[in-house]
């Protein structure tokens, strides 16, 4: 499949889930570059921003399983993974599968649960498998983590682990639309006491798993120069040395944003990475793998200005 035809997939996509979410042009496009790099996003944002439904939306354009798990403070590692049950009609234990067995997988409200519940994930983001009573479950190919949190509730949340963190590709924070984006909001769900149905809103499937692993296939198979894998580790190397960080990304992380900008290229429609898809998804990729000094944190100091800095710093080849 050649960066136009995947172009082409990537336009109808935008427009479909046009239909329900207006604005968030930069969380839709950060999505469709997770999906295509094998990667997992956790969207941030305040109540009402539309998380969940940007989500679900996104789901129902793909001709993939879609699941959900609300987390909770009760939520135990079972109910995510699933159990074996023993049938005494069979004298045997027979696995219930939990609802992590999906191919696109909502992780809604994450950092409600306690940490030993987000750690069931650890294994399923990274190797698309989970090991229940020593036995080894493949998730599938297709399997993908949107997860969401809430970033002004601290009681009752518990922050995720650095190791989960740093398996997701990105961090979008969703910040509230413009005035025009709100009005829009309004005229088309102003008159719904609840959030739409997805089915409602006349949202169908354009692209399938098939059809998606020839595109993935395609974006691995492109070329990156060696000034610009260069620019990716000194960017990743920065993070490390900042005098504002205490650590910093890690190797996975570059990894993952090659990935990425292969993908952002072939948004694009070329066959080919320039330095703007990297800085494209340096904010989003780097910021919430960044543990900061105490001193960062007592002085304001954000991740993403450390980002910020670097991207300026760091001069991009030419």
């Amino acid at each position: 499949m050649n960066p136009s035809d995947i172009k082409a997939v990537a336009t109808d996509l935008r427009q479909n889930i046009g239909k329900v979410i207006v604005g968030q042009d930069e969380a839709v496009d950060l999505l469709l570059i997770c999906l295509l790099s094998e990667g997992h996003i956790l969207f941030e944002g305040v109540p009402g921003v539309a998380k969940t439904l940007l989500a679900q939306t996104f789901a129902a354009s793909l001709d993939l399983r879609f699941g959900r798990i609300q987390f909770t403070p009760d939520l135990m590692p079972g109910d995510v993974l699933g159990t074996n049950i023993y049938r005494f009609e069979t004298s045997e234990f027979v696995l219930t599968k939990g609802p992590v067995f999906t191919d696109l997988l909502l992780a809604d409200e994450v950092n409600r649960t306690p940490p030993k519940t987000q750690a069931a994930l650890l294994q399923a983001m990274h190797e698309r498998e989970v090991t229940i009573d020593g036995s080894n479950y493949s998730l599938g190919a297709g399997f993908m983590v949107i997860a969401t949190q809430n970033p002004i509730e601290q009681q009752g949340t518990y922050p995720l682990p650095e190791a989960q963190l740093d398996r997701f590709l990105f961090q979008h924070i969703l910040d509230y639309p413009d005035r025009d984006e709100e009005r829009r909001i309004l005229g088309l769900h102003g008159h719904r006491a609840t959030m739409p149905t997805v089915s409602a809103m006349g949202i169908s499937a354009v692209l399938n798993l098939e059809k998606l692993q020839a595109m993935r296939t395609a974006i691995a198979d492109m070329p990156v120069a060696d000034e610009l894998l260069d620019y990716i580790v000194d960017l990743v190397r920065g993070t490390r040395d900042h005098p504002s960080v205490r650590v910093g990304a890690s190797p996975r992380c570059g990894a993952m944003m090659a990935r990425a900008a292969r993908a952002s290229a072939a948004l694009d429609g070329r066959n080919y990475v320039i330095p703007d898809d990297i800085k494209r998804i340096a904010l989003p990729a780097l910021r919430h793998r960044l543990v900061l000094s105490p001193s960062a944190e007592i002085e304001g100091i954000k991740a993403g200005d450390v980002v910020q800095q670097l991207l300026q710093q760091i001069e991009a080849p030419r």
